[in-house]
């Protein structure tokens, strides 16, 4: 198993845009949760309380597909809520679920 990151550059209206399209959002999400895709997902903020720029969400399998298409069938790329997406692998190496565990000393 590995791990992917889905990245999203939010729009500077996102939060007024937003409420139209979140069931269906959560509903894309809910499901690629229940089939063992989609780990964990949400915006993130600024620490200076400032609007959220920028999503992230955590897709495991073997391949980027998965969250490719997550992508592609998401409301909020779909209507421009979100205007730049990327999925990149991530290599986690410490932690219970890491993909390609180091042990200590190495």
């Amino acid at each position: 198993m590995k791990h992917f990151l889905l990245s999203y550059t939010l729009a500077p209206d996102y939060l007024e845009r937003r409420p139209a399209f979140r069931e269906a959002h959560l509903a894309l999400a809910r499901a690629a949760v229940a089939r063992g895709e989609l780990v964990l997902g949400g915006a993130v903020v600024s620490l200076s309380d400032g609007p959220p720029e920028e999503a992230v969400l955590l897709f495991a399998g073997e391949h980027p597909a998965a969250a490719e298409a997550f992508a592609r069938a998401d409301p909020y790329v779909l209507n421009a809520l979100v205007t730049a997406w990327q999925v990149r692998e991530w290599i986690t190496v410490v932690g219970e679920t890491a993909a390609a565990p180091v042990a200590a000393g190495r």
